[in-house]
């Protein structure tokens, strides 16, 4: 049975490593020649839209998902005619637009800060009216882990601001000083099945994703499964769903979602029962989904920029180690590691082991 992923990286990659023991062979697009997840089947090198390669991906497949975001939509819609295809192309395209996106979540009754569209310093300046300082700016497209993002700390910066801006359509937001940063990973089944993983709670460096905790019985996971089944009904959606919110207070504000496998879940491939990415699988195929729950206190750090030493890390007992295969530079996610433990005493105890680890491979 074959699953054709548009995209290459490590996401790609960690679902053919689920799916290997169920017997799945898979087929890679992508754009880069040495993306990570060729080695792991058939590669396919080229551009999203290109009808050829599009046509080669869904040949004798199963069914076709992606993996990330800035892909093709009309490429992914034309797929849709001639194989099965979940995510559905619509939830890619509103993921497409942060605007879209942030209208979907009031539509939907789902809290968010305040925003507004940008076009014009006009409008910018409008929107610094309403929404105050700081301000966030963010391009609606193509954007991700802290890409495409500005902050205006004043209103004398306005200006200079908007002639460094590139002339692309902008999404100015409230600048939000929450008290922490969670996700809540969920999937659904063809047949309508749901299934949630716990809170993961997150910390962030620069924009990009740096540790996440597993987080069962918190109190704010209830309303965060809430906000995250109204996407899921909204789209009729299949496959794997990511939401990451801000925790204000006792108030959830929701920042983005993801329609596919998610950074955040990376602790569910030691840490679950099953992990996201086998379930994102499962859902996809028309498989039963498997069971959720933490397998003890669970932890995710990711190695950026440098790759680490494997000796020292798996001396620690409990800890996993994930390297992706993928050539080194600054900022770049190589690899993750997953650290199990009895309690959350001993988790914290072995994190800040792996932590002082990685610090000194970044030194």
């Amino acid at each position: 049975m074959i699953v054709g992923i548009l995209g290459g990286g490590q996401l790609a990659r960690m679902l053919a490593l689920a799916g290997f023991p169920l017997g799945l062979t898979f087929r890679f697009l992508d754009q880069a020649a040495d993306a990570c997840a060729f080695p792991l089947g058939e590669a396919l090198v080229g551009r999203f839209d290109d009808p050829r390669l599009l046509e080669r991906l869904a040949a004798g497949a199963a069914v076709v998902t992606y993996e990330f975001e800035n892909i093709s939509l009309r490429g992914v819609e034309s797929l849709a005619p001639r194989v099965p295809l979940h995510p559905a192309p619509r939830a890619l395209a509103v993921k497409q637009d942060r605007l879209r996106e942030k209208q979907l979540f009031a539509e939907l009754g789902i809290p968010t800060a305040a925003f507004a569209p940008v076009t014009s310093e006009d409008e910018l300046r409008q929107a610094a009216k309403r929404l105050g300082f700081p301000m966030v700016l963010k391009t609606r497209s193509q954007g991700y882990d802290g890409k495409g993002q500005w902050i205006i700390g004043e209103e004398g910066a306005l200006g200079q601001a908007w002639r460094r801006l590139p002339r692309v359509p902008l999404l100015a937001e409230q600048f939000i000083g929450f008290d922490r940063e969670v996700s809540i990973v969920a999937v659904r089944g063809a047949s309508g099945e749901e299934a949630y993983y716990p809170l993961a709670e997150n910390v962030h460096r620069q924009g990009i994703l740096l540790t996440s905790r597993s987080r069962p019985a918190d109190p704010a996971a209830t309303i965060a499964q809430a906000y995250a089944q109204r996407l899921l009904a909204h789209f009729d959606y299949v496959g794997v769903l990511a939401l990451e919110l801000f925790q204000v207070g006792g108030r959830l504000l929701a920042n983005e979602f993801a329609p596919r496998v998610h950074n955040t879940g990376h602790w569910t491939i030691e840490g679950a029962e099953t992990s996201q990415f086998e379930n994102h699988l499962r859902a996809i195929l028309g498989f039963p989904l498997g069971a959720t729950a933490p397998v003890g206190a669970v932890a995710m750090v990711n190695c950026l920029g440098k790759l680490p030493d494997p000796r020292r890390l798996l001396g620690i007992p409990g800890v996993h180690l994930h390297l992706y295969g993928k050539a080194v530079r600054p900022r770049r996610k190589v690899g993750h590691v997953t650290i199990r433990a009895a309690d959350e005493g001993d988790l914290e105890a072995k994190l800040r082991e792996v932590e002082a680890v990685l610090a000194a491979c970044e030194a």
